[in-house]
């Protein structure tokens, strides 16, 4: 029996972080999930703007993405949005991300969630924190681009 596609490959996104944080490298990794979370994925029903990810004995979790449950979820299972997920990645790359996480200032950020061949996968970056000014320059270049993108709109009629 065939497999069916994937409506959209794209789940959720985090726009919160490109202002927060500069990124340094991405890495995709897969996720540890209950059948509820998977089949409340397919409805697009995840919110990654609060989290983050953490390294524990050597495995990475991501904590604070909300999964909000289907309303028709099993009546045995008692759904947690916000449980947390085990991130799976091959050890070389986790032992990597730990010695740069340790080291200047970096975090690991989760920035969107999508399908790949069937499988949720998270896309998570080596991010550091962004200054104030820093985000204010980020905000003045998105407002310039915009001015731009009008005023080429209104030449266009």
């Amino acid at each position: 029996m065939a497999k069916k596609p994937d409506p959209s490959p794209r789940i959720a996104e985090n726009k919160k972080a490109a202002y927060n944080y500069f990124f340094e490298e991405r890495h995709e990794a897969g996720m540890v999930l209950h059948g509820w979370e998977v089949k409340a994925l397919r409805e697009g029903k995840a919110q990654l703007t609060d989290g983050y990810v953490v390294i524990k004995e050597g495995e990475l979790f991501l904590i604070g993405c909300q999964i909000n449950p289907l309303k028709t979820a099993s009546t045995h299972v008692s759904p947690d949005a916000a449980r947390t997920k085990k991130l799976l990645m091959h050890k070389d790359e986790i032992r990597r991300l730990i010695g740069k996480v340790e080291q200047k200032g970096y975090t690991l950020v989760p920035l969107k969630l999508y399908w790949k061949d069937g499988r949720a996968k998270c896309e998570i970056a080596l991010a550091k924190g962004k200054a104030e000014h820093d985000k204010r320059d980020t905000i003045k270049e998105r407002e310039g681009k915009r001015e731009v993108e009008r005023v080429m709109k209104s030449r266009h009629r």
